[in-house]
Formats: structure tokens, C-alpha cells, sequence
């Protein structure tokens, strides 16, 4: 049976249904026919030029995405700008592009739940804001059925670690070159808090769910004060927090969708980069 894009997405936004994202998003469908039989889907962070590129490399007129290409409205498309550019390109080829930003942020089983397991956290719950969405299915009785969603993710380490051995493992998890800090905690750390990419206005959340350390992408300079030996600040950067979120996207193709070919992109998309 051959299976088409709108097949894939509708997939995806089962796991991840779209009003689990914020108000501000734009998630979803942003470029395509879905009408079409896929011929492979590329799995990646951002979408680039290069991105469309390595898509029609492998033969995928698909991209799956988790930050979405058109995030404010295009008032114009002339080429002046990579995003421009890059839709252009997606259309000129006939690659249609779908994203799953901050519903897949706040899925059960999505970024925060990946960026735990990479750590090996283990009982895991929702912290901040929670909602309840349908995603379009019923069970069995014909009920709508509802997927949880929250802001970010506390889990617990297999065994209490101190503060530098936990940066060493973040450092070693997430290939790292560095991880920003606060005064480094002088008592052992258990309960961790995670929220991927832009975290900073869930510090509070986490210190009042008892976090011992909370991991994020990025914070601003004046999020670190006054938080000296109440909880550990390890900021790992943005692409390096969801780095793995493709492998998300390819568990949920494969199992849905099966047959369709997965790729995980090799492009580097991250435009920061250490010296």
C-alpha cells in the first residue's frame, strides 16, 4: 500500500496534536501538496537551502522539521533572505515541509521526554503548564482520546551525582563543548528538571517541583542570579538540547507508517559554533 504525505503528517500530529502548541507558534504544514505518495522523509532540526538539498540527495520530497521554516508571516517571497530562499527552493522541487515545534516540545514522549532519556531519568512528569488535547482518534468505545502535554519534563538520576560529575555528564551526553552555570551545587544532585531549547521562564517551575538541577538550551545573563546553591543552572545550548528530537520523528514514521524511508539529516544546521 503506498503512502502518501498527509498520511505522515497526520502521523505526527497524532503523537504531537497541534494545539498542544503556544499561541505564538506556527507548527504544521508549512510548504506542499500532501496529496502526494512519499518517497522518503528527512528528519532534521531546521530548515535550510542546504536541507532541501540533502532531501533531494536521498530522494525525499518530505522534510520533517522540529523548528518551523516560516515562523512570522512572509509579507513577500523574492529570494532576499535563506528563508525565502529555501521556499523557493522546497517548491521548485515539489518537497513539501512539515513542522513539529512546540507541540512536539510538549508532547508526552516529545523533545523534554527525549532529552530525559538521553540522561537516563527515570519517573518521569510533567511540570509548568499542563493541558489535555484531542488528537483526533477514539478508542475502542468511541471516545475522543486525549494526549497530555506540558511545559517541561522532572525526572530522577539513577544514583545522586555532584555537581561537576553532572556537568561532565551532560557534557559527555550531548557532545558539548562547554555548559554555562551557576555557582556549581555544594550537595548532591537527584531530581533533575528539563525544558529543550528557550527555557528561562521555567526556572521558577522547576525550583518549586524540587528540582536539584534544571537543563535548558539557553537563558538569559540575568536569569543566573540569585539562584546561588538553591537549584543548578546547566545551560547546554539550543541545538545541542534538541539535537535528537529527528529520532522522535523517525520512531513515529516507522511505527505509523511503515515503509516509509527515514533519514536522519547530516547537515549541521546550528549556526553557532565555539572557539
Amino acid at each position: 500500500m503506498s503512502v502518501k504525505i498527509k498520511d505522515v503528517v497526520s502521523a505526527l500530529e497524532r503523537f504531537a496534536p497541534l494545539p498542544l502548541q503556544e499561541d505564538y507558534d506556527n507548527a504544521g504544514l508549512q510548504i506542499g501538496l500532501t496529496e502526494a505518495e512519499i518517497s522518503g522523509a528527512l528528519l532534521c532540526l531546521d530548515v535550510t537551502e542546504q536541507i532541501v538539498d540533502e532531501a533531494l540527495s536521498r530522494g525525499c520530497n518530505l522534510i520533517v522539521s522540529h523548528h518551523p521554516l516560516i515562523f512570522r508571516k512572509l509579507s513577500r517571497v523574492t529570494g532576499e533572505d535563506y528563508v525565502q530562499r529555501t521556499v523557493m527552493k522546497a517548491i521548485r522541487s515539489n518537497v513539501a515541509i512539515v513542522s513539529m515545534h512546540t507541540n512536539m516540545d510538549s508532547a508526552r514522549g516529545g523533545v523534554n521526554y527525549k532529552i530525559a532519556e538521553k540522561m537516563g531519568l527515570s519517573g518521569l512528569r510533567f511540570f509548568g503548564e499542563t493541558q489535555l488535547v484531542n488528537n483526533g482518534e477514539t478508542d475502542a468505545e468511541g471516545n475522543p482520546v486525549g494526549v497530555e502535554g506540558g511545559q517541561g519534563v522532572t525526572g530522577e538520576l539513577q544514583q545522586a551525582m555532584a555537581a561537576d560529575d553532572f556537568v561532565r555528564m551532560l557534557k559527555h551526553t550531548f557532545g558539548l563543548e562547554c555548559v554555562m552555570c551557576n555557582q556549581l551545587l555544594r550537595r548532591p544532585i537527584r531530581r533533575v528538571a528539563v525544558c529543550g531549547g528557550a527555557g528561562a521562564f521555567l526556572l521558577g517551575d522547576a525550583i518549586s517541583a524540587g528540582a536539584d538541577a534544571f537543563v535548558t538550551g539557553e537563558m538569559h545573563y540575568h536569569d543566573y542570579f540569585g539562584h546561588e546553591q538553591q537549584i543548578q543552572i546547566a545551560v547546554i545550548g539550543h541545538y545541542e538540547s534538541e539535537q535528537f528530537t529527528n529520532e522522535i520523528f523517525k520512531s513515529i514514521i516507522e511505527e505509523r507508517c511503515p515503509g516509509v524511508a527515514c533519514h536522519l539529516a547530516q547537515t549541521n544546521t546550528n549556526p553557532i559554533i565555539y572557539l
